[in-house]
């Protein structure tokens, strides 16, 4: 047979770096021991996955999905495992809250004890201000 090249292949997808990403993903599949869906004839895996594009022995979505599933880096089995990991979710979200929540209070706390103590020093800074303002004009007086 004779060989197939890109340009054989390029009407089954919008772009040349699509096919190329997707027929790349074939090849590496079948030299991991899958089954070719045409005769080997001798051929090497890159013109396997070629010739299975070409004449499309396999669905444009098979290919895809085969090629999103090999870069995802979380799979999941079961509808369980998900429904368990929301859940953790939703209990750690509150958690979160609830010590947000704790830490707003602690800080509010510290602002109101510390807005007591300023008003306490500044009538201490007042009431210093206004004996030494009396010392001065005593000694004014004096002199």
């Amino acid at each position: 047979m004779a060989r197939i090249t890109v340009e054989d292949c390029i009407d089954k997808f919008p772009s040349r770096f699509e096919l190329v990403l997707v027929a790349s993903n074939r090849a590496r599949k079948l030299h991991s021991g899958e089954n070719p869906t045409v005769e080997i004839d001798n051929d090497k895996n890159t013109v396997i996955a070629l010739r299975e594009i070409a004449e499309e022995t396999l669905s444009k979505d098979r290919l895809k999905n085969d090629l999103i599933e090999e870069y995802q880096t979380n799979t999941f089995s079961e509808d369980e495992e998900i429904n368990e990991i929301e859940d953790n979710s939703e209990e750690s979200q509150s958690e979160l809250n609830e010590a947000i929540t704790e830490e707003v209070q602690q800080n509010e706390e510290v602002l109101n004890h510390d807005n007591v103590n300023d008003d306490i020093s500044m009538e201490e800074t007042s009431t210093e201000t206004s004996q030494d303002n009396l010392e001065i004009s005593s000694d004014e007086d004096k002199t």
